[in-house]
């Protein structure tokens, strides 16, 4: 059976548009490689105005029959979104499946996910668009059936039986995932009894997120030059240069135009980032629509209720600098020092990271205060509770104390406050 697939992106002109059509259509090939589809044609135009039956105008639709036709795909991707009944008739038109930018993602979402939540949020957004698409255009849809037991009443419609199975699935995956979420939930306040702060790597899709990930915390999660290679998070406890322990979060890869019901149905996979102390945008500063890419995430992280972080400046590391060419490099190099919360990097060949670190340190840091305190050696209960809520920066056992200098967040201070070494007043000769 034939693997092809034709990709088409109807876009209206724009002149605000921040994306060209080019990069967008290379965009949605991207999406569909990363399915194993082989492209046999592709092709990005204007549409004057949207049908509201078929999306396309009808000479652009005969236009593009004969190159389906010729084509030898399965499927025709429309790099956009589609209503049922333009879905519908376009497959009518080219005798082919269509299908929009909603169902290629979740088509790559199904095939990502791995951990049960993940596997949960797919289901629960294919089941969320299939409803969408019961449509009573569909033949089948039609007929009537009498109903059985308690359920559904003599003369109730196929279509409505329809929904209300996927209802009913869709009920049932909700209730799974508010159990999978208590559970995670369980894991975070398991987190706060070890004061790691945590530390979210964000990003477009692609923009080499766990790469950074693996080459800070030298582990084996998926990356590749694919879109979408990350869909569940994944977290691992780092040591910054001074000390600071850390929990790094790696998240799935934001999208322009991402459907709302896709960034209502991750939402708890990015509860992460919602949580964290420090968000790190990951960019990829070699690709042509950066500022564009840089846009749709803060714009989705602004959704997810992350204005005040976007505001006042995310930390920005801009990698991919190996594939650059030198001049442009050498430029970056020499302006670093007028960007206060961008930081050039290599993920691939850790160019820049230690800079990045230290960033991120002093962002983690930011309100802690430093305090040095002297516990009596028999409080051991003290001692743990040191650990517990604050970073140990030294230590220095004596006979009969123990003397820490802690980094600590101000809410937490007055439980060393009367152990506090105040400095000795050296008295002045006249």
């Amino acid at each position: 059976m034939s693997n092809n697939a034709v990709v088409l992106l109807p876009y209206q002109k724009d002149g605000a548009a921040l994306r060209s059509a080019h990069a967008r259509l290379e965009e949605a090939v991207a999406l569909a490689k990363a399915i194993n589809l082989t492209i046999s044609y592709a092709e990005a135009f204007s549409v004057r105005e949207i049908k509201a039956g078929t999306y396309l105008g009808k000479g652009t639709i005969d236009r593009l029959t004969p190159i389906v036709a010729a084509s030898d795909a399965t499927v025709v991707i429309l790099a956009c979104a589609l209503s049922p009944l333009q879905q519908r008739n376009l497959e009518k038109a080219w005798h082919i499946k269509v299908i929009d930018k909603t169902a290629l993602i979740l088509e790559i979402f199904g095939q990502r996910a791995r951990t049960r939540e993940g596997v949960l949020q797919v289901e629960l957004a294919h089941l969320t668009y299939a409803r969408s698409r019961l449509v009573r255009s569909w033949t089948h849809l039609e007929r009537q059936r009498g109903g059985s037991g308690f359920l559904g009443g003599p003369g109730e419609t196929q279509i409505e039986l329809d929904r209300r199975l996927l209802d009913d699935d869709i009920v049932k995956i909700k209730k799974e995932l508010a159990d999978v979420q208590k559970t995670r939930a369980l894991h975070r306040r398991a987190r706060e009894r070890v004061p790691y702060p945590i530390v979210a790597l964000v990003g477009y899709t692609n923009a080499g997120k766990s790469t950074l990930f693996n080459y800070l915390t030298q582990s084996g999660v998926f990356a590749k030059d694919m879109l979408f290679a990350t869909l569940d998070p994944t977290m691992r406890h780092i040591r910054l240069p001074r000390g600071t322990n850390v929990i790094l979060s790696d998240t799935v890869g934001f999208i322009s135009e991402l459907p709302h019901e896709l960034v209502m149905a991750f939402r708890a996979t990015l509860e992460e980032v919602l949580a964290a102390d420090v968000v790190v945008h990951v960019r990829d500063f070699s690709h042509p629509d950066t500022q564009a890419q840089k846009v749709d995430v803060e714009r989705v992280l602004s959704d997810l209720g992350l204005k005040e972080a976007v505001d006042s400046g995310l930390i920005e590391a801009l990698n991919k600098i190996d594939l650059l060419p030198e001049d442009e490099r050498q430029m970056i190099e020499r302006q670093k020092q007028r960007r206060e919360n961008e930081w050039p990097i290599s993920a691939k060949t850790g160019a820049g990271i230690p800079e990045l670190l230290q960033r991120i340190e002093a962002a983690v840091n930011r309100r802690n205060q430093t305090m040095t305190v002297s516990l009596p050696i028999e409080e051991g209960a003290l001692l743990a509770l040191a650990y517990r809520k604050a970073q140990v920066l030294t230590r220095k056992d004596h006979r009969k104390t123990i003397q820490l200098t802690l980094s600590i967040k101000p809410e937490n201070a007055f439980l060393f406050q009367p152990y506090v070494v105040k400095e000795r007043c050296r008295a002045k000769t006249v």
